[in-house]
């Protein structure tokens, strides 16, 4: 271990927001969007810098400024999960679900990269690989989208990077145009053709007996995957649903805590349970949840986001897949170089890039960058 990293101490954060509008309207079940926005963290100690973002609304950078970066400054860089069980504790008061805890994810986040950085090593390689890959699925098919946008999606995921496993969005409008609903399920069919696999997400538009009806009706299309058929918080619902239908159940991308996690499993409410590594708490809870998942036996998904759940998904023995999801790769390969390609089906982190290996295209983001930086250091007394 180099001298340099036992020495290591972070002395600042930085964290900005960048508003960037989509390609095109995008909307799925139960809501409809034009812009994402990044929250970017940066955390230096000594000379070397460790990024993590979230997607969430501008107010999680001052969550970061006032609630947690005096939890972080001063600390050991290489005492992450120090840091993470201080942040937590830190928001009682203010509550972790939400935009806090997207914050503390991004610091996190941020904190592992640093550390495999003052180190030298590649994150997954820190973590401890078990795999080589990791598997994805091509993400978006918006409700937005018309029949000549949602082929040229589909078909590009399919015929140009041949990726197996390809999702779309369904329950429009709260699950009040099912009949297009099932129109489209059958388009991705044709579109795919029969070897692909076929998920949707309802993103909680439906409710439990409207769920069931509606993918039985769409039985000879052979759908794989059916994510949150009904609200992730109605865990009776997603259970009923489960027993009922034949594709795999999916929900807990609004999971924040172990608690929540553990409450899916035990009640038998997912056949795949489903983390964000940018909400559950970054890359230091996800690995907790994906043990939670394992003593159920039970795989898990990472949530969009793909390059934030790469490396933890290469340490991640039960993984499923990532979701290489339209919206957020768009941004992450406009934001950063040493962005990963999925050809084949599956992404593989860089063997020897130390962190995450992803570097920031500060000219670009600055582009869509909403307020100031904020920046605290630490100010020894």
């Amino acid at each position: 271990m180099s001298s340099t990293a036992l020495a290591a101490r972070i002395d600042a954060i930085e964290v900005g927001a960048y508003t960037v509008p989509t390609d095109a309207p995008e909307a799925d079940g139960t809501l409809a969007w034009g812009s994402t926005t990044m929250v970017l963290v940066e955390i230096r100690g000594g000379e070397v810098c460790g990024t993590g973002w979230t997607y969430g609304p501008p107010a999680c950078a001052q969550v970061i400024i006032d609630q947690l970066a005096d939890v972080v400054l001063g600390r050991d860089a290489l005492d992450v999960g120090a840091a993470f069980d201080g942040m937590v504790k830190a928001v009682r008061n203010a509550g972790r679900p939400g935009a806090v805890g997207y914050a503390i994810s991004a610091v996190d986040i941020a904190l592992w990269d640093l550390k495999a950085r003052l180190l030298g090593l590649p994150l997954h390689r820190l973590l401890g690989a078990v795999r080589d890959e990791a598997p994805v699925y091509g993400s978006g098919g918006f409700t937005s989208y018309h029949e000549d946008q949602l082929r040229k999606q589909l078909a590009g995921w399919v015929y140009e990077q041949h990726i197996p496993r390809v999702k779309i969005k369904i329950g429009e409008s709260w699950g009040t145009d099912v009949g297009r609903d099932l129109e489209r399920m059958a388009q991705a069919r044709d579109v795919v053709g029969a070897e692909v696999e076929l998920f949707v997400d309802a993103n909680g538009g439906y409710d439990s007996k409207q769920a069931i009806r509606v993918i039985r009706a769409a039985a000879e299309l052979d759908i794989r995957w059916f994510e949150e058929p009904v609200s992730s918080d109605d865990v009776e619902g997603l259970r009923e649903v489960r027993v009922a239908v034949a594709p795999d159940v999916a929900a807990g991308e609004y999971g924040y805590d172990l608690t929540y996690f553990r409450r899916l499993c035990a009640a038998g409410a997912v056949d795949c349970l489903q983390a964000d590594v940018s909400r559950c708490g970054g890359i230091t809870e996800w690995l907790r949840v994906a043990a939670i998942a394992a003593a159920h036996h039970l795989e898990i998904s990472g949530h969009c986001a793909p390059h934030l759940h790469a490396h933890a998904a290469m340490a991640t023995p039960n993984l499923r897949h990532l979701e290489w999801f339209h919206d957020h790769v768009r941004i992450e390969h406009m934001f950063f170089d040493g962005a990963l390609e999925p050809q084949g089906g599956t992404v593989c982190p860089h063997p020897t890039a130390p962190g995450h290996g992803l570097r920031l295209r500060r000219e670009v983001a600055s582009r869509y960058q909403v307020g100031l930086i904020k920046c605290r250091e630490w100010n020894p007394r």
